[in-house]
């Protein structure tokens, strides 16, 4: 969501570190620039005006003009601005003192609230809990059915009561979780107009049917600046808690991250970035920051490998690539592997510096058919010529390629591109970059 920004800020960045000497004139022009990206980011206009403020403050004075590297240094008054912007620090749940903790999920239609419950449940069984939903959006059409269904796909049960009263639901629905042990309630509740003051009526009614609810209040980033201003309007009838921004995969200007934060006082708990149900990401201010200003993020990547990737199989992985032994074979299983950690682009560029590197693909990133057709060329060998791509003859591709769907073109370059592939993952896993290498194969 923020390639565009990120791209402004480095090009501002550079210009600056091109000069050979910072003056006041040099930093107040870069701080347009900057300005200027934040702005076209959809940021709240009073936002900008106060972080600008702070950052040219902050880099006009004499330790930052006269150092040794100032472009170095405003880089890290942005960074660290950013992330005062953002929240500075993680902010989580708040578990009730006696089971069960209510979630309750608020906002408007469309903004993906349903979606999102089954994603915070899931995320929450994987922290350990034991997670209840809960539908009370009665008004929608198959509302009730369409969370059901999102609860089977991840085994996790769903209290409806049907078409009644969504204060009554509620609270049938805690009484029903405190007496089959769920220690975490989260309630679906129908999306509104923030103008509806009979239906806000409701939601409060639904906030204060229990004591010590979380209310989180999910907002579809791509609509930019009025995910600031839904907020606002939310706030005035209930208290919220936090924030899920929805949609930060999409394509829209990523104002709503920047602004949502200082403009409601409530910090992002969460934040959407994928379709799939595991595609909930806590939120991490800092983190954030980093990838914004195209410094990867080296601690997601981690955590994402270490969620997909086996630990015992990753050893075995790079035991075979210092023995040189590494096949394509496994060349497939780790692809399926690393594909689990979400969009190859977004994974790439968590690497510091990869975003630089990488070529410009246009908006739609990587085009992940071309994995499937890799995986394809590779199923269609025997486990013979898997072990030993040097065997393949001209007979053998045309047969691989009638086999696979594609090309004999396509099976010369898959292999050339695998055995560059197995050399720069040899030389990743065992030298200077070595951390690199752990975190592709999902090692601690």
């Amino acid at each position: 969501m923020f390639e565009t920004l990120t791209e402004r800020l480095q090009g501002t960045f550079k210009r600056l570190s091109g000069r050979g000497k910072i003056r006041d004139k040099d930093i107040r022009a870069g701080m347009k620039d900057v300005q200027l990206a934040l702005l076209e980011a959809d940021v709240s206009y009073q936002v900008v005006k106060d972080f600008v403020k702070t950052v040219q403050t902050k880099a006009l004075g004499e330790n930052v003009l006269t150092g040794l590297n100032p472009t170095q240094q405003i880089v890290g008054i942005v960074h660290e601005e950013l992330v005062t912007l953002l929240g500075s620090e993680q902010a989580g749940l708040t578990f009730a003192s006696a089971p069960p903790t209510v979630i309750l999920l608020c906002g408007l239609q469309g903004s993906g609230k349903t979606t999102t419950a089954g994603k915070l449940a899931l995320r929450l069984r994987q922290d350990g809990h034991r997670p209840l939903l809960c539908a009370t959006d009665v008004y929608r059409p198959a509302a009730i059915e369409q969370l059901r269904q999102v609860g089977e796909q991840i085994d996790i049960e769903t209290f409806t009561l049907g078409e009644g009263d969504p204060v009554q639901i509620t609270d049938a629905a805690h009484a029903h979780a405190r007496s089959k042990g769920y220690d975490v309630l989260i309630v679906d509740t129908a999306g509104r107009l923030q103008i509806d003051d009979d239906m806000m009526g409701e939601l409060a009614a639904q906030a204060n049917v229990v004591e010590d609810v979380e209310v989180l209040l999910v907002v579809d980033a791509m609509t930019g600046q009025e995910a600031v201003n839904v907020a606002e309007q939310f706030g005035r009838t209930v208290e919220l808690d936090g924030l899920i921004l929805t949609k930060l995969d999409g394509d829209a200007r990523g104002g709503a991250a920047l602004s949502a934060r200082s403009v409601t006082g409530c910090p992002i708990m969460f934040v959407g970035v994928g379709e799939k149900v595991e595609a909930l990401e806590v939120f991490h201010p800092d983190r954030m920051a980093q990838r914004i200003l195209g410094m990867g993020d080296v601690l997601t990547l981690v955590e994402k490998a270490q969620e997909a990737i086996d630990q015992e199989e990753a050893v075995k992985l790079q035991e075979k690539l210092f023995k040189a032994t590494f096949n394509l074979e496994d060349f497939r299983d780790h692809l399926r592997n690393v594909r689990k950690m979400g969009p190859l682009d977004q994974v790439m560029k968590m690497i510091p510096g990869m975003a630089q590197q990488m070529p410009d693909l246009g908006e739609a990133g990587f085009d992940e058919r071309e994995l499937d057709q890799v995986e394809a060329i590779i199923n269609s060998m025997t486990p013979g010529e898997r072990n030993d791509p040097e065997v393949l003859n001209a007979s053998r591709k045309r047969r691989i390629a009638a086999g696979s769907g594609t090309s004999v073109q396509d099976v010369n370059v898959m292999l050339k591109e695998f055995r560059e592939l197995s050399k720069m993952m040899k030389q990743l896993s065992g030298g200077g970059k070595a951390r690199v290498g752990n975190m592709m194969f999902g090692l601690r």
